[in-house]
């Protein structure tokens, strides 16, 4: 199987209703214009925007995604969207783990495994988060920390369950910061979990697994940091999925 090259774009707390049916009008265009790879561009804007997406990226190739689920179906859970309500709209793609959620909500690594679970049950793909803080990367924790986060939130998955996540790098220290992990620092990173995947369940499966990279990407350095990671992939030997 083919590993699926993604661009997720997160729209976090910003846009009005208004505002977002113009921005996606406009990415729908973009890519339908200018894109001819093979490729799943994703957007994960606000609630409010969710079912505006559906209805426009309908027949786009565009897929939507929703920034959060709550680990449960339903309940006295004021203010919370559950993935059966999430898929009952078509999105596909619901973030997990983000930084954020941990540092502000309080997220565990058991509830987002559980919030996993869910996400994955109902037949939607979780883009689960993982990354370290500054102090974790000076300090030298930093696979430490990985290991954590994709142990305890992902490993009680099945084979089949797994095979519908997607990870995502995410340095803490370089959200938000202007700062950016150098290609050979989101490498070793991506190797490393790959290498986890691979010893929880196998090779074939780490290979394929899709993992991404975000911090601080922006309109004026995406380009250029897609086209260092590339490099750096194209120098790197290709005998495993283990290369570092």
């Amino acid at each position: 199987m083919k590993r699926q090259k993604i661009v997720a774009g997160n729209w976090k707390m910003h846009k009005t209703l208004e505002e977002s049916q113009a921005l996606i009008t406009e990415v729908r265009g973009i890519v339908r214009d200018e894109y001819r790879g093979d490729g799943k561009v994703v957007l994960i804007p606000t609630f409010l925007a969710l079912p505006t997406a559906v209805r426009l990226l309908e027949g786009s190739g565009l897929q939507v995604g929703a920034q959060n689920a709550h680990q449960e179906d339903q309940g006295a859970f004021t203010g919370e969207i559950s993935a059966n309500m999430l898929k009952s709209i078509g999105v596909e793609y619901c973030l997990v783990g983000h930084s954020e959620r941990r540092q502000y909500f309080g997220e565990t690594n058991e509830i987002c495994a559980a919030k996993v679970k869910s996400v994955v049950r109902h037949g939607m793909k979780p883009i689960f988060c993982v990354g370290e803080t500054l102090e974790q990367r000076e300090s030298k924790q930093y696979f430490r920390a990985i290991e954590e986060q994709v142990v305890q939130g992902l490993f009680h998955l099945d084979r089949k369950e797994f095979s519908q996540v997607v990870v995502a790098y995410e340095p803490v220290w370089a959200i938000g910061t202007g700062l950016n992990a150098s290609p050979e620092q989101a490498q070793e990173i991506h190797a490393y979990i790959r290498k986890l995947i691979a010893n929880q369940y196998n090779e074939e499966l780490a290979s394929t697994t899709s993992i991404l990279y975000g911090g601080s990407v922006k309109p004026e350095n995406a380009a250029a940091l897609l086209l260092s990671q590339l490099r750096y992939v194209l120098r790197r030997p290709r005998t495993s999925c283990f290369s570092r």
